[in-house]
C-alpha cells in the first residue's frame, strides 16, 4: 500500500469515527431529553388548546395553555381556578371551566346571581365575579348540593357555555390540572392570574 493510500485510509477511518461519535452524542442528548421532558409532560405540566367560545373573552378559541398537573397532587382546587378536566359524560373529551363552588358547598343560581352556602356562610353569599364581562348573564334556576369531592364549574362566557348547569358537578378524580401559563398567542403571553374574591 502506498503512502497516499495509507493516508486516505486513515482519513476515512477518522471520518468514520467522527460519524460514530456524532451519532453517539446525538443519541445521548435525545435520551437525556426524554428522561427529563417525558416526566414533566406527563406528571408536571401538559399543553392544552382551548376549543370553542365558552371561556371568552378570557380564553379564546386557539389559545395555547400550559396546565399545572402537580399542584392538585398536594392541594385542592380553589374557587376561581381555571381547570382542565375530563368531561363527566365522555372521559375522552377535555373541558376548560372555572371553579365556582367547592366540595360540600351548596350553590344556588337564580335571577342572574350565583349564591354559595357553606359552613362559614350558612346564610349564603353572592359570588362577585370580576372576570365576567358586564353583559354576561348566568341563566338558570337551580340549587345543587355538592358531595365531598365534587366541584361546580361554569364557563366565563355563560351564554355560550355547557357546564355544571347542564351536566352536573365534576368529581376531583376527573380534574387534570389548573391552567397556569398562556404561552400563545405571543401577544397574550401571561401567567393565569389568581382571582381575589
Amino acid at each position: 500500500m502506498s503512502e497516499q493510500e495509507l493516508n486516505n485510509d486513515r482519513q476515512n477511518q477518522g471520518f468514520g469515527d467522527e460519524i460514530k461519535s456524532f451519532f453517539w452524542e446525538t443519541f445521548k442528548v435525545v435520551f437525556l431529553a426524554l428522561i427529563i421532558i417525558l416526566p414533566i409532560r406527563y406528571y408536571v405540566m401538559q399543553p392544552f388548546f382551548v376549543k370553542g367560545a365558552s371561556m371568552e373573552p378570557n380564553f379564546e378559541d386557539g389559545d395555547y395553555l400550559l396546565i399545572d398537573e402537580l399542584s392538585y397532587q398536594f392541594g385542592n382546587p380553589e374557587r376561581g381556578d381555571v381547570i382542565v378536566f375530563r368531561y363527566p359524560l365522555d372521559h375522552r373529551q377535555f373541558f376548560i371551566k372555572r371553579v365556582i363552588a367547592l366540595p360540600a358547598e351548596t350553590v344556588e343560581i337564580k335571577e342572574n346571581m350565583v349564591k354559595i352556602y357553606n359552613k362559614q356562610n350558612p346564610g349564603g353569599f353572592v359570588l362577585k365575579e370580576p372576570y365576567l364581562e358586564p353583559n354576561q348573564k348566568t341563566i338558570g334556576n337551580m340549587v345543587v348540593k355538592l358531595d365531598d369531592n365534587e366541584y361546580f364549574v361554569l364557563g366565563d362566557n355563560r351564554l355560550e357555555s355547557s357546564d355544571s348547569r347542564r351536566w352536573g358537578a365534576v368529581n376531583k378524580s376527573l380534574i387534570t390540572g389548573r391552567a397556569f401559563i398562556r404561552p400563545w398567542p405571543v401577544s397574550k403571553i401571561s401567567k393565569i392570574p389568581d382571582v381575589a374574591y
